[in-house]
């Protein structure tokens, strides 16, 4: 190998897979061979290979011990020991059937040719395109190249070609064709599936979606789905009542994704990275049987960006919805006559908002045993609205619409953190901490229902059913099927820890435990005791146990889940802090698909 290779793998001996005193194994041989191509390849050595690295081994001179010396094969061919560059670099675009080229067009100084009519406009095409003519071939920059053309999900393929720009032994340029094939522009879907959801609600639904890629030769993508299900919901609560509710659901929504940011400034910018931004216009139609319709509309607009593997920022400027309370029964009027705030925050009104949230996991780039997820969100109701309102000689605290209709003000905090610890191939032991915080001012001091927290079910505190307990130490007339309605708040934080095994092949079980509650953050008389307060907070504190099998398809976990309770924040008759009157009353069994976190 020449002097300046040799001198270019001695730059990087600090991140080499063999060190002294390791355990000899193989896997860490070809570890070090890729690692050795890899930067071989990243500094112009396009024909350099793993295969030519080899290893000398000598076991006699130290018992239990092996020397090992990695050189470079002899005779290795004359292209793969020195750098090359890049050189001429066009485009080979198939139609859908595989057709070959049949026209071409010049870029600046790329070369396009495809078949039928040009489908891609070429600056998308350049400016996914990092290699110029000139530059040194980089194996990061080809896959970099190769990763902004699959995001744009205009090709069923990709594929790189190099070959010397001429014969002589003196060459060291490669000139550059991309080979792809047009992937089909429209994709239909129909899935017909059975939900289990974290609100405690199962049933059968289906969804109809239609695609459309590459919408305006940019790599948009248009999607229309029309979704329907029909769910219900059974179950005890701790002090033996039994609820009942039926509902349907039918949705409508289009979405239009462009490949990119869509902002002055950055439309043009490539990262390395997927960034995205997204339209949406949405309508739902939901129906409670024996309680209420209610229609829910709108649309926003959001920005997606990942800077890093592990990171990733979601930008929503604007979101509007606007909920109409279509109808009620005379059980919904009972309920929300005796509990104004309830009405309040399921009236006919528009939500004007716009949020942020940092998402971290570093499943994709940590090899440990340690897998972390974090999740952190603000939303901002109404607020901009106001100020405008305020310029203009309104009153801040109330009385504004839109449209004739009163809207939402608010200001939203929800974080959530997973740990994954895995013990071995076959335990784990899976954490979470989830935290919440919402509270209204300005135009209502009462939240959207919809933007309030709740707790319990299959996916969060497992021994009580949604909504059965909360907020604080407040319970509900047992008597009444829909009490659970009162039972949402400001306030919500919820732990779970559980320790996930192996039991046979794809059986799998798991051991857990489950606390938290909600709380609200102004007195509501008709919730006595729902107010936090730090004097009975530890008490406040549901606290669950319980055990559970899952069944692991690859493409689908089916999960059952039997909790126990061991602690409920109101009073029960019984002194304690086991405070559950009979046991069964406290067991709390869920059917559903996937982990609950």
């Amino acid at each position: 190998i020449s002097p300046k290779a040799d001198s270019i793998v001695r730059q990087t001996l600090a991140e080499r897979a063999i060190r002294p005193n390791d355990n000899f194994s193989v896997i860490k041989l070809e570890e070090e061979r890729q690692r050795l191509a890899s930067i071989m390849r990243n500094k112009g050595y396009y024909y350099f290979r793993p295969d030519f690295i080899a290893y000398q081994a000598d076991t006699l001179n130290y018992p239990g011990r092996v020397g090992l010396k990695v050189i470079s094969k002899p005779g290795l061919p004359a292209t793969a020991v020195r750098p090359w560059h890049v050189g001429n670099i066009s485009y080979s675009l198939n139609g859908y059937d595989g057709e070959t080229p049949t026209d071409s067009i010049l870029y600046k100084d790329l070369m396009i040719y495809y078949e039928g009519k040009l489908r891609v406009r070429p600056r998308i095409l350049y400016n996914r395109l990092f290699f110029r003519k000139g530059d040194l071939y980089k194996q990061s920059v080809q896959e970099k190249t190769q990763s902004a053309l699959n995001r744009l999900s205009i090709f069923r393929y990709t594929d790189m070609q190099y070959t010397p720009k001429d014969t002589s032994l003196a060459c060291d340029t490669l000139n550059l064709r991309i080979n792809a094939m047009y992937e089909l522009p429209l994709d239909g879907e129909l899935e017909l599936n059975v939900t289990s959801k974290s609100n405690n609600q199962a049933g059968p639904g289906a969804v109809v979606s239609l695609t459309r890629r590459n919408l305006f030769k940019g790599g948009e993508v248009l999607g229309i789905t029309l979704r329907g299900s029909y769910e219900w919901q059974t179950g005890n609560r701790v002090n033996g009542a039994s609820n009942s509710i039926n509902s349907y659901e039918l949705g409508l929504s289009g979405t239009l994704t462009f490949p990119r940011i869509i902002f002055p400034g950055f439309q043009h910018k490539i990262y390395d990275y997927p960034a995205n931004t997204t339209f949406k216009l949405y309508a739902d139609q939901l129906n409670r049987s024996r309680f209420f319709k209610l229609l829910a509309f709108g649309g926003s607009a959001s920005y997606s960006f990942q800077p890093t593997a592990s990171s990733k920022h979601t930008l929503v400027p604007f979101r509007l919805t606007y909920n109409l309370l279509q109808s009620t029964t005379h059980e919904f009027d009972s309920i929300t006559a005796a509990n104004p705030a309830l009405y309040l925050s399921l009236k006919n009104q528009f939500i004007p908002a716009m949020s942020y949230t940092y998402t971290y996991d570093n499943a994709m780039i940590k090899e440990g045993k340690n897998q972390l997820w974090w999740e952190s969100s603000i939303t901002s109701a109404g607020n901009i609205l106001s100020g405008i309102n305020a310029l203009a000689g309104k009153s801040f605290t109330k009385g504004k619409t839109i449209l004739g209709n009163p809207y939402a003000q608010f200001i939203k905090l929800t974080s959530e953190i997973r740990v994954t610890h895995e013990i071995d191939r076959n335990q784990q032991l899976a954490m979470r901490l989830m935290g919440g915080f919402i509270y209204s001012y300005g135009n209502a001091t009462i939240a959207p229902y919809s933007e309030q927290f709740y707790i319990g079910g299959a996916n969060s505190i497992r021994a009580f059913t949604v909504r059965s307990i909360g907020p604080g130490r407040f319970r509900p007339n047992i008597d009444n099927p829909y009490s659970y309605i009162d039972q949402t708040g400001d306030v919500k934080l919820e732990a779970n820890i559980e320790y996930r095994f192996r039991m046979i092949e794809n059986l799998h079980g798991a051991v857990f435990l489950d606390a938290g509650n909600i709380w609200l953050l102004r007195s509501d008389e008709a919730r006595p005791g729902g107010l936090i307060n730090s004097a009975n907070f530890l008490n406040d504190i549901a606290l669950g146990t319980g055990a559970g099998i899952r069944y692991d398809l690859e493409f689908l976990v089916l999960r059952l889940d039997l909790g126990i309770a061991l602690h409920t924040p109101y009073e029960t008759g019984k002194k304690g802090y086991y405070n559950i009157p009979r046991f069964k009353d406290g067991l709390g069994l869920h059917l559903a698909i996937g982990y609950p976190f």
